[in-house]
């Protein structure tokens, strides 16, 4: 399991204060215990990555335990692949969920029997009713920002007609929307969430794990916090939306502690800014629209910022944590720079990444006096500032590829590549002169030619005496490998795709995939998927996951060597 940086010390925030004020007094006797709660009703994107390098990290410096935790109480969409796909995306990231060898893996399926009593206990405490009037009703009559809302007709049934409607609903009696359950709180609160918000509601659909034992549903901020409760959670860490929401959870809780459920001290909700970054969308409904209208090739999309897309694009778990790092905690919302991301992956990659070299965009070059049917043995790092990493060997033969812009007829000021009468270095090889180029009946530049100097090759004596200042990339047509390479770069144009409430589906980028036949240094027969490389020049890539094949690689760029999006200097 990847551990990567998971040592790292801990920066401050606000949340480790209060942990620490927490352990200070003893409130919880030194024991911290958060859990990471996502409902399974879609993949994981880069914002939960922020949640989950909180919840867990936070509980492994403490020395506590964070618990996955499934809160599926939305049976018509949520499935086990969802469920998979979350469990995949936090052990790949390098967290896990034991603590003295037990497995801390929850749903909130396995408490429905539990809360359901417990609503029936709320009822009993007249904290509870069940209301008849139609949706439409109800929103009419929950008020305004101004006005309090309109208790409900039904808000004083007794206790015992209550019992009885909602067995009913359970038994299946009513069709859906004809009763729901509210908690009787107060509909003059300035808190919408408190103007006896619904906790459960009649659905006759089938749930992946429970079947169709149900058809009463409970509402996810009723069975957050006792779910919480239940699993002795110390500190619920959850993002800003949630702040109104809190005076619900801590009503429930303490409801059913003077009911003798639950003792306290209860679990403690703590808020903290989500992640918002720029050139991508989080919201899960919107990235289904992009997987759905076929606006992406699916959920690993690598241009998709789900943990299952960055990871196929070739994002490490460090780079990730270390984003995180970087980005901290605090209670301010604000929008992260895509640049930070992929610096982070820079900085991650760059130390680790061996070198090798490939040419996107071919263009033959022959050089003539170079002896035809003969090879010479180059050089190089693997690995610039790591020679333990040792070098690679390759060959250098009459005809190579180099990049077509590496070519000029009529160069600009400043190109100090190939144009006629100019010589460069072949990167670890030759240097040569430029003598010309052939071109096909309408005018295209099929191949360039030039000589070499045998005494000029890089690493000899004689390397030193030829000043030059270009320094071209080149792999040997002969021993080239073939490879599908797929530049990847932002799925979207616009920092903020759906400002204003604008269609987010005009600000995408027609640019952010283009895939080219490339050929690539020999070497790289049997590279494996997932392994990464920093193709020299071009950027960071990485074999794909899923389409890569020893005998037909398939490459997608992780990210170019600088970001090409920011502001010129």
């Amino acid at each position: 399991m990847n551990t990567e940086r998971n040592e790292a010390p801990a920066a401050s925030n606000f949340i480790r204060n209060i942990i620490d004020d927490d352990n200070r007094t003893g409130k919880w006797g030194q024991r911290v215990e958060t859990r990471f709660p996502p409902e399974p009703n879609g993949y994981l994107h880069i914002g939960h990555a922020k949640s989950i390098c909180l919840n867990f990290g936070i509980a492994s410096s403490y020395g506590g335990v964070c618990h996955l935790r499934f809160d599926d109480t939305n049976p018509e969409k949520e499935s086990v692949e969802y469920v998979d796909s979350i469990i995949d995306a936090v052990t790949w990231l390098g967290f896990e969920w034991t603590k003295d060898e037990k497995e801390q893996l929850y749903y909130a399926s396995d408490y429905y029997d539990k809360l359901y009593a417990f609503a029936e206990l709320l009822i009993e405490r007249g904290k509870a009713y069940v209301d008849s009037q139609s949706a439409e009703e109800m929103r009419a009559n929950r008020g305004s920002a101004t006005e309090p809302g309109t208790p409900s007709p039904f808000r004083e049934r007794t206790t015992q007609e209550n019992l009885d409607l909602f067995r009913r609903m359970k038994a299946g009696e009513f069709k859906e929307g004809e009763h729901v359950l509210r908690a009787k709180i107060d509909m003059a609160s300035p808190n919408f969430n408190m103007r006896d918000p619904v906790i459960y509601r009649i659905r006759f659909a089938h749930h992946y794990r429970t079947g169709d034992t149900w058809c009463v549903y409970p509402m996810y901020d009723y069975t957050h916090c006792i779910s919480d409760a239940l699993e002795n959670i110390t500190h619920s860490l959850c993002t800003l939306e949630f702040e109104d929401h809190r005076p619900l959870y801590d009503w429930i809780l303490n409801e059913l502690a003077d009911a003798g459920v639950f003792t306290r001290p209860l679990p403690q909700q703590i808020e903290f800014s989500r992640l918002n970054l720029t050139y991508a969308i989080t919201s899960k409904r919107k990235l289904l629209q992009l997987v759905t209208e076929g606006h992406v090739e699916g959920w690993d999309d690598p241009r998709m910022p789900t943990i299952v897309g960055v990871r196929r694009r070739g994002f490490t778990p460090g780079a990730i944590k270390l984003f995180c790092e970087r980005i901290g905690i605090t209670k301010v919302d604000s929008w992260i720079d895509m640049s930070v991301f992929e610096g982070a992956l820079r900085d991650d990659l760059d130390d680790k990444a061996p070198r090798t070299a490939a040419v996107l965009d071919p263009l033959k070059l022959i050089i003539d006096n170079f002896p035809e049917g003969t090879t010479e043995a180059c050089s190089a790092p693997v690995h610039p500032h790591h020679p333990e990493m040792g070098t690679r060997t390759f060959p250098i033969s009459r005809e190579l590829w180099i990049e077509r812009d590496d070519f000029v007829e009529t160069p600009p000021k400043g190109y100090f590549r190939l144009f006629p009468g100019n010589r460069v270095r072949l990167r670890y090889g030759y240097v040569v002169e430029c003598t010309g180029a052939e071109k096909d009946a309408d005018g295209n530049i099929i191949a360039v030619h030039c000589n070499y100097f045998p005494d000029s090759k890089s690493g000899t004596e004689g390397a030193n005496t030829y000043k030059v200042k270009g320094n071209i990339h080149w792999v040997s047509a002969a021993h080239a490998l073939p490879a599908e390479v797929r530049i990847y770069d932002r799925l979207f144009r616009e920092p903020q795709p759906d400002a204003g409430g604008r269609d987010f589906l005009e600000a995408l980028n027609p640019d952010s995939k283009r895939v080219v036949n490339a050929y690539l240094e020999p070497g790289l027969e049997n590279v494996q998927p997932e392994q990464r490389f920093q193709f020299e020049r071009h950027g960071y890539f990485v074999a794909d996951r899923y389409d890569s094949k020893p005998e037909k690689p398939v490459f997608n760029r992780i990210v170019t060597l600088r970001d090409s999006w920011g502001k010129p200097a």
